[in-house]
């Protein structure tokens, strides 16, 4: 946890303003030289842009305080003073910058593009130099404007993961492994909760131009929104996604009741966070006396919303994995409208009713176990 870092509080400074120069001409058989001080330069700004290969604000934690350089004075012969060096500061896609102590959201990187910036402080003005303020009754002006002062502002800086699904789930409840099934990711796997300490993404290859995005997070407790377990601290990465997948482990003993203590945490955290669209995977139907818990949680859900998608499965085996990846895409497709490609595998999946009587683990289909590199 303490290695992924999704906030930090930095100090930004954008530069001072040059001062304007005080000079006069001087020189031989030129008696009344006139003034020829000049400006001085602009300070630097403090610009953040978006940077794809930047997953963690690990930087800013290590680096808090960022100042742009000061304008340069003006000199003599109308040389202008030189403008100050812009600091800065790369952030990953999906940043949010914030007030440190208001909390006010200042600026949402929300758009995946490596072009994108913003220029949050503007540094001070150049001063000028006194040959602005020679006229006809004041031929030999002795002043000159000071640069003006650059800002100083104190942030707070956030990341939240962009995903098209996030994962939901207890501890040990099989979500890591569906993420090591379906994407290239390889997240920490074991018999034990709690083996995923920070969020972790993987790419879900549909075809050669369209992926899907899978977020992880670590496992929800009951009581996670008020800052029991790890969940609290990470809800906020699947707040972006488009939809969500709730792991149900149907070999824990409060399998009927894991669904709604979840929907209880996330709409304890947010409101909007609960409200997105869903699919629901029964996992581990392989242990014996699972599946028929499966059925049951079916049935519940049912009775509660029928329009959401629920799957059994076993990550373990493969059983219903195919299912379940062609329930993602359809629902990611839907909500982002993309456009469905017209294959068989793409198709309306099978109602719960035949899933139960014809699907055996001897089916034919591919099967993705966890930890293959396929």
């Amino acid at each position: 946890m303490i290695n992924f870092a999704d906030e930090a509080l930095i100090e930004v400074r954008s530069g001072n303003g040059g001062n304007g120069r005080v000079s006069f001409r001087r020189e031989k058989y030129i008696p009344h030289g006139g003034p020829n001080g000049g400006d001085g330069g602009r300070g630097g700004d403090v610009i953040f842009c978006v940077k794809k290969n930047l997953r963690t604000l690990a930087k800013l934690r290590h680096k808090q305080c960022f100042k742009a350089k000061n304008g340069g004075d003006g000199q003599g012969w109308n040389r202008y003073g030189k403008d100050g060096e812009d600091v800065v500061i790369p952030v990953p896609p999906g940043t949010t910058i914030r007030d440190a102590e208001t909390d006010e959201l200042i600026y949402d990187f929300s758009i995946d593009s490596d072009s994108e910036q913003f220029t949050y402080l503007e540094g001070g003005k150049g001063g000028w130099g006194n040959v602005h303020f020679k006229t006809s009754t004041n031929q030999a002006p002795r002043y000159a404007h000071p640069g003006t002062k650059g800002e100083i502002k104190k942030l707070k800086i956030e990341l939240s993961i962009i995903a098209d699904v996030g994962l939901v789930g207890f501890p040990n409840a099989g979500k890591s492994s569906l993420l090591t099934a379906f994407t290239n990711a390889r997240p920490k796997i074991a018999p034990y909760p709690f083996t995923t300490k920070i969020p972790n993404l993987g790419v879900l290859r549909i075809d050669d131009e369209t992926d899907i995005i899978i977020a992880d997070i670590p496992g929800i407790i009951e009581g996670a929104s008020e800052g029991l377990g790890l969940g609290d601290q990470f809800l906020k990465h699947i707040t972006r996604t488009s939809c969500l997948i709730f792991m149900i482990d149907t070999s824990d003993e409060n399998y009927l009741s894991a669904y709604d203590t979840l929907c209880n945490e996330l709409t304890s955290y947010s409101k909007e966070l609960n409200d997105k669209q869903r699919i629901v995977l029964c996992n581990k139907i392989d242990i014996e006396g699972s599946f028929d818990r499966a059925v049951e949680i079916v049935k519940k859900i049912h009775e509660i919303d029928s329009e959401i998608s629920v799957i059994p499965v076993s990550v373990m085996t493969g059983r219903g994995m195919k299912d379940a990846k062609d329930e993602i895409v359809k629902l990611v497709n839907k909500i982002e409208l993309r456009e469905i490609p017209s294959d068989d595998s793409l198709s309306s999946s099978t109602e719960v009713s035949s899933f139960l009587t014809s699907r055996s683990s001897t089916d034919d289909e591919e099967i993705q176990y966890p930890g293959s590199e396929n």
